[in-house]
This record gives C-alpha cells, sequence and structure tokens, in this order.
C-alpha cells in the first residue's frame, strides 16, 4: 500500500492507516471521499509515478442541494420540527403547544400549568403524544443546537442503513427518552431532539466498534465532548447557573436505547460480513 498512499500524499487527501485484524485500513473523513479514493485504488493499486493532481483530480464533495437529496429523510424529520417551532412560536404558544406535550395541559391563572393524567390522554386517543415532545423546542438556541447535530448524526445513519431505519430510530429514541422523562420528572413540560440525538450518537458510536464503518467514523473528541457534557446536565450545574431544566431523563434513556441498538446494528453487520 505504500505506493499508494504516497499518492494519496501528493493528492492532500486527508487520511490515516490503522492495522486491524492483521490487515492495513485506510480511513478516510467521509463517505463520499471514501467511495472516490475506492475507485482511484482500482485505476491505480500501486500508485502511480507519472500522476498528477491536474490529470485526475478527486471530485468535490457533493454541494447542499445534492446532500439534500441523498439526505431526504434527515430532511424531512428537520422540516417538521421546524414547522412545529413556528406553530409553537418557539413553544412561547400554550394554545398550540398543548397539542405536543407528553401530557395535555390547562392554564390556571396567569403561571401555572395543570397536566391531564397520561391515562386519560392515552384513553382519548392521542397516542401521537408518545413521540411529539421531540419536535418541541423552546428558543432559537436550543433549536439550531438540536438541528445541527441531527444533520450531522441523521444522515450517516440514513447513508448506511437507509431512510426508513433512520426514521425508525428516530421513533424509537423518541419514545423511549419521553417515556423515561416522564418517569424521572412526572408531570412536566419536556421537549427537543436531543434525547433522540443522544441516541443517533450511541448508535454510531457502538456500531463502529462492533463494524467500522466510514460513516459511523465521528470527529475525534464528539463522543467525549457529548457525554462530558451530559455529565455536566447530571450534576445540576445547568440548573443552578440559571439556564432552565434539562431533560436528564431524555438523554440518559435515548444513550442507552442507542448504544443497545448500535450493539446489535453493529454485531449483525459483522456477522453478515463474515458470512461474505
Amino acid at each position: 500500500m505504500g505506493e499508494f498512499v504516497s499518492l494519496l500524499r501528493r493528492l492532500n487527501v486527508p487520511f490515516r492507516v490503522s492495522e486491524e485484524s492483521g490487515e492495513q485500513v485506510l480511513w478516510v473523513p467521509s463517505a463520499q471521499l471514501a467511495e472516490q479514493v475506492r475507485m482511484l485504488y482500482e485505476r491505480y493499486p500501486q500508485g502511480d509515478p507519472e500522476f498528477t493532481v491536474q490529470a485526475e483530480p478527486l471530485r468535490r464533495g457533493p454541494g447542499f442541494v445534492q446532500q439534500l437529496k441523498l439526505s431526504r429523510m434527515t430532511a424531512a424529520v428537520l422540516l417538521v420540527t421546524f414547522v412545529v417551532a413556528a406553530v409553537t412560536l418557539l413553544g412561547t404558544s400554550a394554545d398550540t403547544l398543548r397539542w405536543f406535550t407528553f401530557q395535555d395541559f390547562r392554564l390556571v391563572g396567569e403561571d401555572r400549568v395543570m397536566f391531564l393524567a397520561l391515562s386519560e390522554t392515552l384513553a382519548a386517543g392521542e397516542w401521537w403524544r408518545m413521540f411529539t415532545p421531540m419536535l418541541i423546542h423552546f428558543g432559537w438556541l436550543h433549536l439550531a443546537m438540536n438541528a445541527m447535530w441531527y444533520w450531522e448524526l441523521g444522515r450517516r445513519i440514513e447513508y448506511r442503513q437507509g431512510p426508513w431505519m433512520l426514521l425508525g430510530l428516530s421513533l424509537g429514541f423518541g419514545l423511549i427518552s419521553n417515556v423515561v422523562q416522564y418517569g424521572v420528572s412526572g408531570a412536566s413540560l419536556f421537549g427537543g431532539l436531543s434525547g433522540v440525538l443522544y441516541g443517533l450518537l450511541g448508535h454510531c458510536w457502538i456500531f463502529q466498534r462492533m463494524a467500522p464503518t466510514p460513516a459511523y467514523s465521528l470527529p475525534r473528541g464528539v463522543v467525549a465532548m457529548m457525554l462530558i457534557w451530559l455529565l455536566v446536565c447530571l450534576s445540576g450545574v445547568i440548573d443552578l447557573l440559571g439556564f432552565g431544566s434539562i431533560a436528564n431523563g431524555a438523554h440518559v434513556g435515548g444513550l442507552v436505547a442507542g448504544c443497545l441498538s448500535g450493539f446489535i446494528g453493529g454485531l449483525l453487520a459483522r456477522r453478515s460480513a463474515r458470512a461474505a
């Protein structure tokens, strides 16, 4: 592989080489670049001393419009999230917000909220409330941060395992994180994609450890940063600083569920690769 590695260096392609099960594995930052490098290797497995950037430049990655076409389910979930943010006025309109909360509620006076019992809510057939808190956001920063991370993680899963797997995981993590948060805090107002995001993070993290794939190779430090943030939130420091309540139950529930799904998915992918 030495000659081919030299070729990549001359082309200024970012990469690293590792030893996996007695074989050398070449890693690049993105799935799109991995496909280009694979095609290049098929043509020049021994490198080519006459090869120059001008003679055969690598293609640029897809633009934003092309990324949308390749990530339609990711974009669709975000579009629904933005619509809910608009109709609820980022969580400030009680009249519309109450249709998306885990439990229906009524305002009593100016500063009191009375939640209906969950059993009454489900008996009325409002089963969608088990999922819809994931679409609620309180403020532009809350929405922007969650949307950014969903775009980053959702596209990876959609590329590697398909749009319906992404939708299934998102709904599953949303359900689990909402139920865990309700179990921890009881009747309360909570929402946001963060529980789903911790699920997607855990899924990519453990799947990558079980069955390495370029799509789930997260930038260095991302997992550590998210876990440190989770510990900071669990410590109660954020509440003490007056930044508002954090749905820690949703975060932990989503992360545990994501690690479990990543373990199962990675194990199945590993067995499939061995069988092939």
